[in-house]
């Protein structure tokens, strides 16, 4: 069973009770995952799992330790905060220490629904039996993963903070192949509630993706204009509302560094028509009540009409910068101050270029450009004329993300979606638009499928 407040209040101030040192800092957690795992269209797996942590964090002089435990009775508990005190009176002076919060207020972000922590196993099988179904009748094959999450907790400091807060999170994942295994197609989508987990759309655009992506064709690499769906666009930013890291900026190690130690704060790097913000109380995409260091969350832009408005700041370098910190980002929003465009509306005004589906292995490679690498997957086709020509085969790319989002070389943009990134499996996901972005860098061919 999930933690409530009360049984979440009880146990930090046990552990709190524990602790000799000067100062500490508690949390205890629930979390409920149930899953579905299906393949070669038929059920593979099954179940559900139940834990419960705690964890502290103590300093001794300014000197700092933790320790964690997955047993909340009064003996581990207490071995815990023993352990902690122990680290802490062997390490060495935590330079960056700051007393940690004294009480603070918190607005609930309102991103639990009961119906989706004890979702329906009978309706969840139902659901991947249709979908299986329409494989069968598309003669595809498809696999996929449907999980489910429900998380309740609370932390709290000796200094007289406390605050509880819950979330759950449904997704659905879905690959489908043609029988030679020739073309792959794929779409995810999540959501908190899963009464508005539209199942049978995720399934029917992978399927599709399948079926429309045969007989690829082989191009060329190189500079092409590009429109990315919203799953493409979430693989390459979806995080991109938490690289906005004061630090990094100050010390030269960010593309929002500038020379003699300065920043690009009030510089329009982005294209005058977007705006990255995050909104802990947005309907579709609750974060959560507290950000980093445990402030209280608000909403605040990073960057407003294309011009960086903020950087993020933690405590210490708040302090040491003198400068508030930062509440926030909890989630990434990115949104279009011009009407929204369609993707159809996209193809259609592109002479020659290239629909992107998703990505896939995308790893940094120059923090000082935001530069990344990946490669395509599960569907890319050439657009000729406004009409999709063919399918083609995929790429690796190489490509700045602040170029890609510059001003002159995003052309239209869509309305944003809740979408996750393919990697991180529809943990989390921000409100992200297609874009038709002018000149996209494909440095090479790629066999995968």
């Amino acid at each position: 069973m999930l933690l409530t407040e009360t049984e979440a209040k009880a146990l930090t101030d046990k552990i709190l009770s524990y602790v000799t040192a000067t100062d500490a800092s508690a949390s205890v957690g629930s979390d409920k995952l149930s899953h579905l795992r299906f393949a070669g269209n038929n059920f593979l797996t099954s179940g559900t799992r139940l834990g419960r942590t705690a964890s502290v964090t103590v300093w001794i002089d300014g000197k700092r330790g933790s320790a964690s435990t997955n047993d909340i009775d009064d003996a581990s508990l207490k071995a815990m905060v023993e352990q902690a005190e122990k680290i802490a009176r062997n390490a060495p002076v935590d330079r960056e220490y700051l007393p940690t919060l004294a009480k603070q207020s918190y607005k609930p972000t309102n991103g639990f629904v009961e119906s989706t922590a004890n979702l329906s196993l009978t309706d969840r099988a139902r659901h991947v039996s249709e979908i299986l179904a329409e494989m069968e009748k598309n003669k595809v094959i498809g696999a996929g993963f449907h999980s489910a999450r429900a998380q309740a907790g609370g932390s709290a400091t000796k200094n007289g903070n406390f605050e509880f807060e819950k979330s759950t999170n449904v997704s659905l994942s879905v690959t489908t192949r043609t029988v030679d295994g020739s073309s792959s197609g794929y779409f995810l989508r999540s959501h908190y509630d899963i009464g508005k987990l539209d199942t049978k759309h995720i399934a029917g655009e992978s399927i599709r993706k399948a079926l429309e992506g045969g007989n690829a064709r082989t191009i060329d690499p190189g500079v092409y204009t590009v429109i990315l769906e919203p799953q493409a666009v979430a693989d390459l930013v979806g995080n991109l509302g938490f690289t906005f890291n004061a630090r990094n900026a100050d010390e030269g190690r960010s593309v929002y560094s500038a020379a003699g130690g300065k920043t690009r704060l009030g510089e329009k790097i982005f294209d005058e028509r977007i705006s990255i913000y995050s909104d802990p109380w947005n309907p579709d995409l609750p974060g959560t009540q507290s950000a980093q260091g445990g402030l209280p969350a608000e909403k605040i832009y990073l960057v407003r009409n294309g011009v960086l408005e903020n950087l993020v700041y933690n405590r210490y370098w708040a302090k040491l910068k003198e400068k508030q910190p930062t509440p926030g980002p909890v989630n990434t929003i990115l949104e279009s101050s011009a009407a929204p465009s369609t993707v159809e509306n996209m193809i259609k005004s592109t002479t020659r270029g290239i629909l992107v589906s998703r990505f896939w292995y995308i790893r940094g490679t120059d923090a000082r450009t935001a530069s990344v690498t990946g490669l395509t997957r599960d569907g890319v086709w050439f657009i000729e004329n406004g009409k999709i020509a063919y399918p083609v085969k995929n790429f690796r790319f190489n490509q700045s993300i602040t170029q890609m989002l510059a001003p002159g070389n995003v052309e239209m943009i869509g309305a944003p979606e809740r979408v996750g990134s393919s990697e991180g499996g529809g943990a989390s996901a921000s409100l992200l638009p297609a874009l038709k972005v002018k000149a996209f860098n494909f440095t090479s061919q790629s066999e995968a499928v």
